[in-house]
């Protein structure tokens, strides 16, 4: 039980102990196992914060224009005289898209779009899982990829400075995973949650 209490990511917010039912699941587990769940959090953490901004974004209206897209299209006002098919066979345009709310816009998704979404998810969890387990990466999280150089600086990763910003991203995955969860579920069962939400 001590392991667990001492993995990182545990901290003050639960009284410095990982909490009972995350205590329960994983008192028999190995470090391999641990590291397993922690990469997994990382993980659903990172979408979760790219999620929550996608949602904000949408239901917000606030669109970047199209690449060298038809004129007219600009942040606040996606719609153009000239509409880009992101489906011609569906008949769904960027515009159509850009107006929906944010659980419509994925149902708008074609499914030749989602084969590339899996496709390209696939790609990155086997970069990932190579980076992370076949080369014994002992970072959860680290897949290598440091285009600004963070890990660079002296200590790496286990520097006092990275080790803050790595509990910092955990925590606010933690948030961003609670956040997307209630307000997916606000928008399938209106008033489901009961705070302020976009």
């Amino acid at each position: 039980m001590a392991a667990i209490d001492e993995a990182f990511g545990v901290s003050v917010e639960t009284g410095n102990k990982c909490p009972p039912l995350g205590a329960k699941i994983l008192e028999d587990t190995n470090p391999r196992a641990l590291k397993w769940f922690q990469n997994a959090e990382i993980k659903h953490g990172r979408v979760a914060m790219i999620a929550t901004i996608g949602f904000m974004v949408q239901k917000f209206g606030v669109h970047f224009p199209l690449f060298l897209g038809p004129t007219g299209s600009n942040v606040f006002n996606p719609a153009s005289d000239a509409a880009w098919y992101l489906s011609k066979s569906e008949g769904i345009t960027f515009s159509d898209i850009s107006t929906a709310s944010p659980l419509d816009a994925v149902g708008m998704v074609p499914m030749a779009g989602w084969v590339q979404i899996f496709f390209f998810a696939g790609w990155f969890e086997s970069i990932a899982y190579e980076r992370q387990w076949n080369q014994e990466n002992d970072v959860p999280g680290d897949y290598g990829y440091d285009p600004l150089g963070f890990t660079k600086k002296a200590g790496g990763l286990n520097s006092d400075e990275m080790k803050s910003l790595r509990l910092k991203e955990i925590k606010n995955g933690r948030v961003a995973m609670m956040t997307i969860a209630g307000w997916v579920a606000n928008e399938a069962i209106p008033g489901a949650f009961p705070v302020w939400h976009p």
